[in-house]
């Protein structure tokens, strides 16, 4: 049977996942009765929620007498590191487009690793019906774009579709009969070249991705590369980097083997080279890890990840409130925790610190490291979080280097003014302005990445909802000195207790607060948000003093407003360095580092 691997590769929310629902449907995946869920790639609770991809994933249609193995990929520049690792199983890339919206930032990154290690496009210029679409106009721009990027010419006489994800058509031009997704599947086949190993050689398998199942342990998914794999046989393992005899071998035994058939995996005694597959059998492989036949122990080139540019610090919960919602809350099963993650996540890093109770976790931003947190939060772990903090380098000559991002922004014309002047205090510098037209200016930035902690919610209420802002990291360059992406102080409870509305009522006038009457609080925790400069302490337990005499107004009820509920990026991006984030499977609390109010006077003349 033929065989062509392909991965999806999009920005966030061009309709990558909505596209592969209408592939597995038109390709006969489903039985006609069946009830499927909208977007099925995404089944990981928090994609669902969030309405993104998170993790790369594998599934297969049949079209005609080919097997066409597709993995769906994140399109959030944060989890890159999922696409990189499996674009070394595919031959080619299919490359969605939104028909507005053009290239964007992550759309030029995935992009760009595709067309390095060599394989063949094809372009959907998708959501055609949009209003504002203009399909000529992002042709051009894509091509532009390859052309940027030195595409050879082979990839950029690749083929151009049109089409409309949700209703599941794709046209060879725009102006043709809307159908069904035919265009597409007979493109793949006839462009995407087929698999070039050799199935008379020796066994041999890049591992691009691990799973794992609670009764056959960890199943290594990747493509043969040559040969043949059957269960039963021996074979080696060898880790990323080395070669022959090298210390890095294992032997181990082929005990499962499982093809993708649709959605699900279908168990097999064999499969050949071009194929994509799951092995069990190996309990200490890794991604980038070569399986081999024990008579050609020949390792493959690994898998490259860019390195993570922002870091916390992941400790053990020293609250008041520790132990009491937790199910996991020692060290030892917090580093247990992240060292499982390492060997699924390439691109996060975990280093061990001065202190036993502390660890520092990388990644590549903060919705990376806060989607891991939200993840250990959700199966029961309970730790404390510092500031996030950009890794630094040092350059060619000794001079500090810093992280930069490219940040595309889409803002109404009437609202550019605070976005520019905010960009302009975070040391950002304009490098294009565009207006495409549908009212949206295009603003692209060149923004240290510390300057856009926190910065999302800012520029959301700039532009009253309407903006849409996208980042990704563009380059090391140099430092530019200390920045201050927080102009007000905070409210920091003085005492120990339950919050009161009575208290609360008191101070909503000069302060936005973060929790509601009834919550328990404790001395150094972070309650709201001062409306000047400057920490506030106050008392939200204190009662109204009750007596037997009556007095007007003493029974005014208590209005208060809607207390101001952050997400973990939110706070992430919020905190100061002396703050941190109490994070517990049944609440978020922002909490000073040294509770006491004294031992935080000391420091501050301390440091000064």
């Amino acid at each position: 049977m033929a065989i062509r691997n392909i991965a999806i590769i999009a920005h966030v929310d061009h309709g990558k996942t909505t596209l592969v629902d209408h592939m597995l449907r038109q390709a006969g995946t489903f039985r006609e009765n069946q009830q499927v869920a909208e977007r099925v790639m995404d089944s990981n609770p928090l994609e669902r929620e969030r309405g993104i991809t998170i993790l790369a994933k594998n599934l297969s249609v049949r079209w005609a007498d080919t097997k066409i193995n597709i993995v769906d990929t994140p399109g959030h520049s944060d989890f890159g590191g999922e696409v990189e690792r499996i674009l070394r199983m595919v031959d080619g890339v299919v490359v969605l487009v939104d028909a507005a919206e053009g290239p964007m930032p992550q759309t030029r990154f995935v992009t760009r690793k595709a067309l390095e290690l060599g394989l063949q496009p094809v372009v959907i210029i998708n959501k055609i019906d949009r209003g504002d679409a203009d399909p000529h106009r992002v042709h051009d721009e894509v091509l532009e774009l390859f052309m940027e990027l030195e595409a050879d010419d082979h990839q950029l006489d690749c083929p151009f579709l049109y089409a409309v994800g949700r209703e599941g058509v794709a046209m060879y031009e725009a102006e043709d009969e809307r159908k069904d997704l035919t265009p597409l599947f007979d493109t793949v086949v006839k462009t995407i070249p087929p698999p070039t190993g050799d199935a008379q050689g020796p066994f041999q398998m890049l591992v691009s991705t691990i799973d794992y199942s609670p009764y056959l342990g960890r199943l290594a998914i990747g493509r043969i590369e040559r040969g043949v794999a059957r269960v039963g046989e021996p074979v080696i393992l060898l880790e990323h980097g080395h070669e022959g005899d090298a210390p890095g071998m294992a032997r181990a035994r082929i005990s499962k083997l499982f093809s993708f058939e649709g959605l699900e995996r279908r168990e097999v005694e064999s499969a050949s080279a071009g194929d994509v597959v799951a092995v069990a059998g190996l309990p200490n492989v890794d991604i980038g890890s070569t399986i081999c036949d024990p008579e050609h122990p020949e390792a493959l080139l690994g898998i490259a990840v860019e390195e993570p540019t922002v870091s916390v610090d992941m400790m053990v919960n020293m609250s008041p409130f520790a132990g009491r919602e937790g199910k996991y809350v020692t060290s030892r099963q917090l580093r247990d925790r992240l060292m499982k993650e390492l060997e699924s996540n390439v691109a996060l890093r975990v280093e061990d610190t001065d202190s036993p109770d502390t660890m520092t976790v990388s990644g590549r931003g903060e919705l990376h490291l806060g989607i891991l947190m939200e993840t250990m939060r959700r199966e029961g772990y309970e730790f404390a979080v510092s500031r996030p903090r950009v890794i630094l380098k040092k350059g060619l000559n000794g001079e500090l280097l810093e992280p930069y991002e490219e940040v595309t922004v889409d803002v109404p014309e009437g609202l550019m003014g605070p976005v520019i002047e905010k960009f302009g205090q975070r040391r950002g510098e304009m490098i294009e302005m565009k207006n495409p037209g549908g009212g949206l200016v295009r603003l692209v930035y060149r923004v240290p990445a510390r300057g856009l902690f926190g910065y999302r919610s800012e520029f959301l209420t700039d532009t009253r909802g309407e903006g849409i802002l996208h980042h990704r990291f563009l380059e090391y360059g140099p430092y530019v000195g200390p920045m201050n992406t927080r102009n007000r102080g905070v409210l920091v409870s003085m005492v120990d207790g339950e919050s009161v509305a009575f208290a609360l009522g008191n101070l909503q006038e000069r302060s936005t607060f973060f929790i509601a009457p009834g919550l328990p609080v404790y001395e150094g925790m972070i309650v709201g948000e001062n409306s000047r400069q400057g920490d506030m302490e106050v008392n939200v337990a204190k009662g109204k003093k009750l007596t037997n005499m009556r007095a007007s107004g003493s029974d005014d009820n208590v209005l208060l407003e809607p207390p101001r509920v952050m997400t973990l990026e939110d706070a992430m991006g919020y905190i100061a360095d002396d703050e941190l984030i109490e994070v517990t499977p049944k609440a978020l609390r922002l909490r000073k580092r040294l509770l006491n109010a004294s031992d935080r006077k000391k420091a501050s003349r301390a440091s000064a």
